[in-house]
């Protein structure tokens, strides 16, 4: 049997995982995860400290990552895990927004409020080769992680694989027919939760609503670019600044005024071209008949012509 290499494709180390046996699949089996240096498109300052790992299993936790590493460089050097579409996934499930809450603006306290309803699954399942970005305690953790990587898939024994999952009882829900009793249990959550997802809910949207009202409200003091007051539907709540109004419209009538000499100035209208056309004629006009009259007084100097005979 040829041995495994330890470097792939876009310099990948490859990292063979010991998959234990399940009741339901009575064999050991290897799975191989790829990692490297991350570099994505729009750098950042972790990303020194930072590996990026592909063909991860589809029950991969943060628990299973930070256990893998602990069995290739000890515990405490991961410092965070984020799969991919992480960001995504949370934005839709969870919906956590921060609201600032009038009063306490002006102490500069945010509140937190939960608008998400009770999940309908204990744990998530990700699709095959899914990614992940694992953030590590300093540049040289990384270096380890891989130096002890390409160690273990060279020496091509499966006893020194690190086992996924170990380490993990308690700490992940369970899979197989455990995660679909939950899942019958979850389906119908309790009343109470429910009701504190809606007044959450709730809470949020009225918050949204007095804070868009509070900025019609600004709005009809404010004139905009053009000197101009916005109109809104409900009764005035205080004078317009009418000095800066009136100081928008000088602006504006400035600037139109402008504006008018420059196009007549370039003769842009039509009654300007009819009148230089008129005037031209006119000038025509005028140069024959001057033209005419000096020829007249050139014929009354010299008299009449008489032909020799």
């Amino acid at each position: 049997m040829s041995k495994i290499p330890t470097i792939i494709g876009d310099n990948y180390t490859i990292l063979p995982v010991a998959i234990p046996s399940t009741p339901a699949y009575p064999i050991t089996s290897t799975h191989h995860i790829y990692l490297r240096q991350h570099t994505p498109k729009i750098p950042t300052e972790n990303d020194s400290r930072s590996l990026f790992a592909t063909n991860l299993p589809i029950d991969s936790t943060d628990v299973h990552i930070r256990s893998i590493f602990a069995a290739l460089i000890g515990v405490g050097r991961v410092e965070g895990v984020r799969f991919d579409g992480e960001k995504e996934e949370i934005t839709e499930q969870q919906q956590i927004e921060t609201v600032s809450q009038s009063k306490k603006r002006k102490r500069g306290n945010n509140v937190q409020i939960d608008t998400s309803l009770p999940q309908g699954w204990d744990r998530q399942l990700r699709f095959k080769g899914r990614t992940a970005v694992v953030l590590l305690v300093d540049e040289k953790s990384v270096e380890s992680v891989l130096k002890a990587a390409r160690k273990t898939c060279k020496s091509g024994k499966e006893s020194k694989y690190p086992v996924w999952g170990s380490g993990t009882e308690g700490k992940v829900p369970a899979l197989g027919s455990a995660r679909y009793a939950k899942r019958q249990e979850l389906r119908f959550p309790d009343k109470l939760a429910v009701q504190r997802s809606v007044d959450a809910f709730m809470t949020n949207f009225n918050s949204k609503e007095e804070e868009r009202e509070r900025e019609r409200k600004r709005l009809r003091n404010v004139p905009d670019d053009d000197g101009f007051v916005t109109v809104v539907r409900g009764g005035r709540t205080g004078p317009a600044r009418s000095e800066a109004a009136e100081e928008k419209r000088r602006e504006m009538a400035e600037k139109e005024e402008k504006r008018r000499k420059e196009l007549e100035d370039a003769g842009f209208y039509r009654w300007q071209g009819r009148e230089k056309r008129k005037k031209e004629v006119g000038e025509l006009v005028k140069r024959f008949e001057e033209d005419r009259k000096r020829v007249e007084g050139m014929r009354e100097k010299r008299g009449r012509f008489r032909p020799e005979r």
